[in-house]
């Protein structure tokens, strides 16, 4: 994917509208890495740079590319109010009259939601492993009590049947 990303930057270098760039968040730019939710590598993120979505799509340079021509636009956001449709140009309003304090904890309430919802996804996927797991060792302790019924003899005779009728002919 690094080939086609580094091709990516350097289509959308000195660009005015969009920035595509990639950050090591391994060294020097762990903390904006912490800042913008990057959990693992390698990561995409687009849109307003105060409130980054995760890119789920392809990784070849075709598709990064379309995303990018598609999506990597000027968007409706507080700083390009114009960009809005009148409803959303009215909830900026609104949210913009609220103090600071209130938007941090309208913020705090809607990320504790999404904190809750990884939480309870995590824990179906734990137990959907642990049934994952359950179904394998019934499973292999089903074929070893086959094999162990005979099959392999059954197997070594049928061959030798085999080879001796071969014989025969």
């Amino acid at each position: 994917m690094k080939p086609d990303w580094d091709k990516l930057m350097k289509e959308y270098e000195g660009s005015s509208t969009a920035l595509v760039a990639d950050v090591d968040c391994t060294a020097a730019g762990q903390s904006l890495c912490g800042k913008v939710g990057v959990q693992g590598y390698p990561t995409i993120k687009y849109g307003d740079p105060s409130a980054l979505e995760d890119y789920k799509g392809g990784r070849d340079f075709a598709s990064l590319q379309k995303f990018a021509k598609d999506n990597l636009v000027p968007m409706c956001s507080p700083t390009n109010i114009d960009l809005c449709d009148d409803a959303k140009k009215k909830q900026i309003e609104e949210l913009m009259a609220e103090s600071s304090d209130s938007l941090a904890s309208k913020i705090k309430e809607k990320e504790d939601e999404m904190a809750k919802v990884e939480k309870e996804f995590k824990e179906k996927v734990e137990k959907l492993q642990a049934q994952y797991q359950e179904y394998t060792t019934e499973k292999e302790t089903k074929l070893a009590a086959v094999k162990d019924s005979g099959l392999g003899l059954m197997k070594a005779v049928k061959a030798a049947q085999a080879k001796k009728g071969g014989e025969e002919l």
